[in-house]
């Protein structure tokens, strides 16, 4: 079972992570740390959509993808293109807790809905549309997905250090994620 780790001070940060990209980010995120002046990013930070999340970052210090369920495939050009020309050695995958993408198949009614009303598709396209893409972003549980999604970036990129965090809503903070 998964440990969720709390960062409420700086000791907290797991010593893997200390004096790194993440837990720069941590410190930043949760503690507050005082913004420096970055001239090109450290870090890729691959989180959700969802538009109840906002890091606190400082200007240069991470690219940053956001797509549902901080789902990476079919992001990976984007990703290599961070490391390769951007020259960052750090991902931090970012899940967070209530996200959308999990038990998606309950959302269908509300989703054809939605695409009729708002988007002005018929009904036919909709639920075609649900049922062809869902099945690729539906998630069972944040924090196992994104381990998942961790493993895989890592045996893709393999001296890419990738970490996984995970985003509460509930409080707004950071919390690092051990397997």
């Amino acid at each position: 079972m998964p440990e969720i780790i709390a960062v409420t001070k700086s000791a907290d940060i797991l010593e893997k992570y200390r004096d790194t990209p993440v837990g720069h980010l941590l410190e930043f995120h949760n503690l507050n740390r005082d913004f420096e002046r970055f001239e090109k990013a450290e870090l890729l930070i691959g989180m959700c959509m969802d538009n109840r999340k906002q890091l606190r970052l400082p200007d240069n210090f991470a690219f940053v993808l956001r797509t549902s369920g901080a789902n990476m495939r079919h992001n990976e050009f984007r990703v290599s293109f961070a490391i390769g020309v951007g020259g960052v050695s750090h991902i931090a995958l970012v899940a967070h807790t209530n996200c959308g993408m999990v038990n998606l198949s309950g959302k269908y009614n509300a989703f054809v809905r939605g695409m009729i009303d708002v988007a002005g598709w018929d009904e036919q396209r909709a639920k075609d549309y649900f049922f062809q893409y869902a099945p690729f972003f539906e998630i069972e549980d944040e924090v196992e997905f994104v381990l998942l999604e961790v493993q895989r970036l890592r045996d893709r990129y393999p001296k890419v250090n990738v970490v996984p965090l995970l985003y509460k809503i509930e409080d707004g903070l950071l919390y690092q994620i051990t397997p």
